[in-house]
């Protein structure tokens, strides 16, 4: 199948493990050129490697934290150096810390807006406009599984990426007639480093896979596909979508 994806730019941020970098490794697969971003220079290096060598791609690696102003700005100003516009815009951020309600601060919740929320909205707002003008454009966010079904001690989770997928919505409604499509994602129980250390850290997560249908933790090449497919021309008429790839693990309609 042809996605339509040859020479398309993309921006994946948190892409330099986990389930973003599986996501630039698969865009990469299919003739996209990938700016890749992460907080740490040597996990961001490591990933461009990798990316290379698989796909053969150049790829674009910027360091920078999205949770913070100065960084936003530099990272913006160095994609478009480089590119005068985006077309596939995947926003991600690693996850706030485990714990529940007590557990946290105001300053905490702050931050972990600024994390999860502010960061989406700001990364939305420099690309857009890019996409306005060509009227083409794919707008995928990163959520969990927590925004429909909370998950014990992820509070910070459960609370703020919530909000993701209303947004989501409403841009969908906003910005449908310049063939923009905007979709969330919900990564479930999937094999990243993030997930061996929640289980190390959460007893109540130890059985996680009886409660999965399909009885096992998916890959993070299964979630990727999902995304790239949300960001094909095949996908042109979904939007304000949140998918679930989880295994059949949320148990709502």
């Amino acid at each position: 199948m042809d996605f339509g994806l040859t020479d398309k730019i993309a921006f994946i941020a948190a892409s330099s493990k986990g389930l973003g970098k599986a996501v630039a490794i698969e865009l990469a697969k299919e003739g996209v050129h990938v700016i890749i971003n992460g907080r740490s220079n040597v996990d961001l290096q490591l990933a461009k490697k990798d990316i290379e060598a698989i796909t053969s791609k150049s790829v674009l690696a910027i360091k920078g934290d999205l949770s913070k102003k100065e960084d936003r700005n530099y990272i913006f100003k160095t994609v478009f150096n480089h590119f005068d516009h985006i077309d596939i815009l995947v926003t991600n951020t690693g996850g706030p810390p485990a714990g529940n309600f007590e557990s946290f601060e105001k300053e905490v919740w702050d931050e972990t807006y600024e994390l999860l929320l502010g960061s989406t909205i700001e990364l939305i707002h420099a690309f857009l406009p890019g996409m306005k003008k060509q009227k083409w454009g794919r707008i995928i966010a990163l959520t969990s599984v927590a925004v429909k079904q909370p998950v014990n001690n992820l509070i910070l989770s459960n609370t703020i990426r919530s909000s993701i997928p209303g947004l989501i919505k409403s841009l969908a409604n906003e910005y449908g007639s310049f063939q923009i499509t905007f979709n969330s994602v919900m990564p479930g129980y999937t094999n990243t480093e993030r997930l061996q250390n929640l289980l190390m850290s959460n007893p109540l997560l130890k059985n996680v896979v009886n409660d999965i249908p399909l009885a096992r933790i998916g890959s993070p090449e299964e979630f990727a596909a999902a995304v790239v497919f949300l960001a094909s021309e095949r996908a042109s008429y979904i939007t304000g979508v949140a998918l679930a790839v989880d295994g059949g693990a949320i148990k709502s309609i």
